[in-house]
């Protein structure tokens, strides 16, 4: 859609922008709409005057404002259709029961041209597609041939007055490219603000970000984050410390039973009669609460810690007890000591810890 010439907003000049987009080119500037404007003030002027320049009515005329134009770059309906007569265009009410009684399709038209509140704007057909050129948006938007009828009615539901442009329109490069080809448009175009507001944003650093929301929602002075947002951080750490904390649990209650369970197994089995059915011994892990977890646990970090520091002073004796405090128990029916089962315990929830910072990391 580069082809197309798309004027956007400046000002109040969207008449202007109304008339060159319908043109496609620079065709009018201010000045010249000015010109119109005061040449139709002057007309209206010599008709009042027509009455009597003593009359009250001519007075009062000479000292109300120009209808046809203000300062902040509006112009009137009979400014830009004076514009448009010297192309040999006239503009026709839409909604007229003159206009009405033709019954002519809106998709058979050439342009339209919307008035709503003093803002003025093109929609024109370019080639074999109709396009809303308002100087509002960031670029022209595309408008199915199903969906203009209903987008005129629309634009007449909220108060919009359509007027329909009839005549030969110049030539231009939009047209004569768009006979050929058809444009497919995969987003609409934004409005001149929301995409200066979306582009704020994103220059914007999080910092400064930040910043601006402590000079909205100042503090109280300290410096410090308010109560509530101290508590709300100190309840979100407390939240993950429990969430660690039961999933450690989880992983050494599933350690200590797998433990439990392979070293009985084959003591159960034949000790029980052929004809009773094996019980579970789930209920022997089930049976252990966190907090003799947490005791258990803590009884054998604390015994492994005096264990290396009998190995710093006497690593000769730590072997020779290492190896006596492992034997016996084995040797005697191939149970596993508490301490056996803790260690194994241990060691399966340390490998699911770093088999998790393994997975994190490669994400």
């Amino acid at each position: 859609m580069e082809s197309i010439f798309h004027e956007r907003q400046e000002g109040s000049l969207c008449a202007q922008h109304c008339l060159n987009n319908l043109l496609q080119g620079e065709y009018f500037s201010p000045v010249e709409l000015s010109s119109i404007a005061q040449q139709l003030d002057e007309e209206e002027r010599m008709r009042m005057a027509e009455g009597g320049v003593s009359s009250e009515e001519y007075r009062t005329f000479l000292q109300q404002p120009s209808v046809n134009m203000d300062d902040s770059g509006f112009f009137s309906i009979q400014v830009i259709s004076n514009a448009l007569k010297v192309w040999g265009l006239e503009l026709i009410l839409f909604n007229s029961p003159e206009y009405q009684r033709l019954g002519i399709d809106p998709i058979n038209e050439k342009s339209f041209i919307c008035n709503y509140k003093e803002h003025w704007f093109t929609v024109r057909k370019l080639g074999k597609q109709w396009f809303n050129l308002n100087s509002l948006l960031m670029g022209p938007e595309l408008i199915s041939d199903t969906y203009l009828a209903l987008f005129l009615a629309q634009l007449q539901q909220e108060g919009y007055s359509i007027f329909v442009v009839k005549g030969d329109l110049p030539d231009c490069e939009a047209d004569q490219l768009l006979q050929m080809i058809r444009v497919q448009q995969m987003q609409r175009p934004k409005l001149i603000g929301e995409e200066a507001a979306q582009s704020r944003d994103q220059r914007l650093p999080r910092s400064d970000v930040d910043q601006a929301i402590e000079v909205n929602h100042p503090f109280d002075g300290t410096g410090m984050l308010d109560e509530d947002e101290e508590n709300f951080q100190k309840a979100l750490a407390l939240s993950r410390q429990e969430i660690d904390m039961e999933d450690e649990e989880a992983d050494l209650r599933r350690a200590i039973q797998l433990s439990i369970q392979g070293s009985r197994q084959s003591e159960l089995s034949s000790s029980l009669p052929q004809n009773v059915p094996q019980s579970s011994h789930s209920g022997q892990t089930d049976s252990l609460s966190s907090e003799e977890l947490r005791r258990r646990r803590q009884a054998y970090f604390e015994k492994q810690q005096q264990q290396l520091q009998q190995q710093d002073q006497t690593p000769n004796l730590q072997d020779k007890a290492t190896l006596s405090s492992s034997t016996p128990e084995a040797d005697e029916g191939g149970d596993m000591s508490e301490e056996d089962m803790l260690q194994a315990a241990m060691n399966m929830s340390l490998e699911s810890v770093r088999n998790h910072l393994n997975s994190e990391e490669e994400k």
